[in-house]
């Protein structure tokens, strides 16, 4: 007999994880499966996003970072080290005891909201009766019944058509954050989030780093006047940033990888790297998950199809997260767990994809939240702009950081804001204090006149507020 559950969660990465406790907490008998395991074949709950993508690569990029500094940075403070060294072995090690911390949180909460976790991969096996029958293959076999399923499978890197993956000089993710050496030189296709993090990294420790952008220009999906600042930025550092090319070869050999291009112009290229880094976006991992058995509907691109309250074609099936329509970010599949588990218990929760924020962890970091500038004179939206640079900011002068700035978009009649938009240090944190306005409908004048603590990062915000009203107090 299968063991019977009201909600089984299939997936605990960010959005299955957290939907798994929400149910629980609501009442509801849950089960969760996921099939990552460690290299010693332990549960490693947390999906991407724990195992091979925002929790390791923000480890290798505060690494990189602190050794950037120490070359670049400390004896304008006073502090001398001469010929700093970088032990990529030991800054690894740091990087798997950080993600090993995360899946042992993550199995901590499971237990402690007394949710049943499976070690194994979850597919639809039919039904019994009103509920779903589950199996799970793997560590932890087993068959299950439930009256709700949640998939949160996730995704997984996708590859440049005919160039598999290798993990040895054709990198994915995972293979970008375990390169044992620093390369000399590290090609990366691909200058969008994660493509400029792990340049980033891997600059900072001293390879000569291209990246290869088919794109007309560098984050057109971010206000121009960031990416702008970005671009200058990422080149002062001594990033190359190729945009507009395309790939017409990938030729591995034993030592290096040749790329064949033809660049902005159409003008045939071919460079040559110790290892390359494929970076151009992720599909939904939804391939082995039985839907063909349960009649789960499935679009063309493989994003399981879903209505706006992530209800799928199935009754009592639904579906969050990178397997679905909408930004492929751990933050919104965690808003969607949560959403789903309340409304399976009758609750009215919602999700505003316009308030979903969005960061770079490069340095400068970048981070917005809103429309662009771009997307609202598209729209024909009459706003105001106001912006205010880090280098008038008292805080960020004495960290030594003065690069980037602040801006800020009203609507011209209302003043609600439309968007904020940041590049400078700690962004990803003050991004928060937009997102809260957005959600709260604040207008630009309220945030004008909120009290912030001097001297912080956070003044910047206020006096880009001021700004687009004309009456900044300190520039």
């Amino acid at each position: 007999m299968p063991d019977t559950f009201d909600v089984v969660v299939i997936g605990a990465g960010p959005g299955g994880y957290i939907a798994a406790i929400r149910a629980a907490q609501l009442g509801f008998r849950t089960a969760c499966i996921d099939d990552w395991s460690r290299a010693d074949g332990k549960p490693a709950p947390g999906g991407t996003c724990t195992n091979v993508g925002c929790i390791p690569s923000k480890a290798l990029l505060q690494s990189s970072e602190n050794f950037e500094q120490i070359g670049h940075a400390f004896a304008e403070h006073g502090i001398s080290v001469t010929n700093p060294t970088m032990d990529v072995a030991r800054m690894l090690a740091r990087k798997a005891k950080v993600v090993a911390q995360n899946n042992d949180g993550i199995l901590y909460l499971l237990k402690k909201n007394k949710v049943a976790f499976f070690h194994g991969k979850g597919a639809f096996a039919g039904k019994d009766g009103q509920a779903w029958k589950i199996a799970v293959s793997g560590a932890t076999a087993a068959e299950l019944a439930a009256t709700h399923v949640i998939v949160a499978t996730g995704s997984k890197p996708r590859a440049l058509p005919g160039v598999a993956f290798d993990n040895l000089r054709i990198l994915d993710n995972d293979g970008a954050l375990a390169i044992p050496a620093v390369p000399k030189r590290l090609g990366v296709v691909g200058a969008g989030v994660i493509g400029l993090e792990m340049g980033s990294v891997w600059r900072r420790l001293g390879a000569q780093v291209t990246m290869l952008e088919a794109l007309p220009s560098l984050l057109p999906a971010v206000d121009a006047a960031i990416a702008k600042e970005a671009q200058k930025l990422f080149a002062r550092q001594g990033l190359v940033i190729h945009t507009g090319i395309g790939i017409t070869s990938v030729t591995p050999g034993k030592d290096d990888v040749e790329v064949d291009y033809t660049d902005a112009a159409g003008k045939a290229q071919s460079a040559t790297f110790d290892q390359l880094i494929v970076s151009i976006g992720r599909v939904p991992y939804t391939g082995e998950l039985g839907a063909e058995v349960a009649g789960l509907a499935i679009d063309e691109r493989g994003f399981i199809v879903v209505d706006d309250d992530c209800r799928t074609n199935l009754p009592n099936v639904w579906a969050v997260g990178d397997a679905v329509r909408g930004p492929m970010l751990a933050h919104k599949a965690e808003e969607e767990g949560v959403a789903v588990a309340e409304r399976i218990a009758g609750e009215k929760p919602h999700v505003d994809f316009d308030t979903v924020p969005w960061v770079i962890y490069t340095s400068p970091e970048i981070a917005w939240v809103g429309r662009t500038e771009q997307q609202l004179a598209a729209a024909g939206v009459d706003f105001r702009a106001g912006q205010f640079p880090f280098a008038a900011n008292g805080r960020a002068r004495a960290l030594g950081d003065t690069r980037g700035f602040v801006r800020i978009l009203a609507d011209r009649k209302t003043d609600r804001i439309l968007g904020v938009h940041m590049i400078g240090p700690m962004v990803s944190e003050l991004i928060a204090e937009g997102v809260a306005a957005m959600e709260f409908g604040a207008a630009s004048e309220d945030l004008a006149r909120i009290c912030h603590a001097h001297p912080t990062l956070s003044e910047a915000v206020k006096e880009a507020a001021l700004a687009v009203d004309g009456r900044t107090l300190n520039l």
